[in-house]
């Protein structure tokens, strides 16, 4: 499996990024669609509002944000996202986009983890 990677969807594109998906559930803000430079848009692998609200990106729960992220992609319509991004990883490499200050503690992080 080629390399995944995770970047914040403002930083400009690489040329070793290779597919480059936006994984956050909303659009950033400030970001036009065009200068984006996107592959696909996958909001179905993001968590739930009521997740991400309650974690609010707060290293303390970062652990736990991770076992009930688990959670959430084992419901049918996350599942076939993560599946879809398991497809792009196999087929080259793979840059998980988001919003996100914190890239480090994000889902996006999660994510890159498990396809790896």
């Amino acid at each position: 499996m080629a390399g995944v990677r995770v970047r914040r969807v403002y930083e400009e594109a690489s040329g070793d990024d290779g597919a480059r998906v936006l994984v956050d559930r909303v659009w950033p803000r400030g970001l036009s669609k065009a200068s984006a430079g996107l592959d696909a848009w996958c909001k179905e692998v993001a968590p739930s509002t009521e997740l991400r609200r309650w974690y609010g990106h707060d290293p303390e729960r970062y652990t736990e944000f991770v076992r009930r992220y688990h959670a959430e992609l084992e419901e049918p319509g996350r599942a076939e996202a993560l599946e879809h991004l398991r497809r792009l990883a196999r087929s080259g490499p793979l840059t998980l986009l988001t919003a996100t200050v914190r890239a480090d503690i994000s889902h996006a992080a999660v994510l890159a983890e498990l396809l790896r």
